[in-house]
């Protein structure tokens, strides 16, 4: 790790802790991500490994950030540390509507609209190469103030999920993105938990305020129901029976317009689309793409 010379501590990842750094031969400005090894593993960890050639592969999309290196050293108990070394970005998309809601602004439209294409951009690469996120927050969307870029970072919960499914837990989402089939249970799921995620996050960016902070997985669901309705059998086949569900109060369904007023008609369309009950329904990243909201954009500089 003589390589390179910490800087400041920028925060504390689902793994560890993260710094800002520079490469002492190049200058380079870098993020090191600090892994800590279990007591009783020999050498790396499979599932570390995994982690990491999964980020290699990804690294090769624009809006994937990149993972430049992998170090191992030892800390001052003489015990094992990894650091992933990423790219450097200036700011996240949380700080970043924080930063409009603080001087009481909004994002400009079109500022929402190049963020949002390059999320879905993002997230279609890592769905297309069979990968989940699983965590897609606001937090983990990395941003370069100057150039508008955006890059999905904290790929770290992403297993694969190559056929067959395997059965996930579902303790690890930030509560505000998650996905009713998750809260509800299910433990066979796919993209589309990902997709419900850009929903909210796509709301979010518009208001710059939260469209469902739930603080407990029932209050979730409730803030989710009363906006689009308790779901039953006929929008949703097979909500009934899935582990968590229980007679909700009923609500029926409120128009969109009401939590996002200012979203011109096809920006509407699309976030209905994203936030559909049925997952098989939910709009892909690949179509959410080519949706009419994303006209007029110029797709080939993002």
């Amino acid at each position: 790790m003589d390589a390179y010379e910490k800087i400041e501590k920028v925060g504390e990842g689902t793994y560890g802790k993260v710094y800002k750094a520079r490469e002492k031969t190049t200058g380079k400005i870098v993020a090191l991500k600090k892994t800590r090894l279990h007591e009783d593993d020999e050498g790396v960890p499979p599932t570390t490994l995994r982690e990491v050639s999964l980020l290699r592969m990804l690294s090769i999309d624009p809006h994937i950030v990149r993972l430049l290196d992998l170090k191992q050293g030892q800390n001052k108990e003489g015990k094992t540390v990894l650091y992933l070394v990423f790219e450097y970005m200036d700011t996240d998309l949380k700080k970043f509507i924080r930063s409009f809601r603080q001087s009481g602004g909004v994002p400009p439209a079109e500022t929402v609209k190049i963020l949002m294409y390059q999320l879905c951009k993002g997230v279609a690469f890592c769905h297309g190469h069979g990968v989940l996120h699983r965590d897609l927050k606001p937090h983990n969307l990395l941003m370069d103030r100057k150039t508008m870029m955006l890059k999905v970072a904290d790929l770290g919960l992403s297993r694969a999920f190559t056929i067959p499914l395997k059965k996930y837990t579902h303790e690890i989402l930030t509560l505000w993105y998650r996905a009713p089939e998750v809260l509800l249970g299910a433990t066979h799921y796919s993209t589309p938990v990902d997709m419900w995620s850009v929903g909210c996050i796509f709301a979010e960016l518009v208001t710059t305020q939260a469209l469902f902070p739930g603080d407990s997985e029932l209050q979730q669901l409730l803030h989710i129901f009363r906006l689009l309705g308790t779901p039953n059998e006929e929008v949703w086949p097979g909500v009934s029976r899935l582990p968590n569900w229980h007679e909700f109060p009923q609500w029926g369904p409120k128009s969109l317009s009401t939590v996002v007023p200012t979203l011109d008609a096809n920006g509407m369309d699309l976030l209905s689309k994203m936030l559909v009950y049925e997952p098989s329904k939910r709009i892909s990243a690949k179509k959410a793409m080519e949706h009419p909201y994303f006209d007029g954009l110029k797709k080939e500089a993002l």
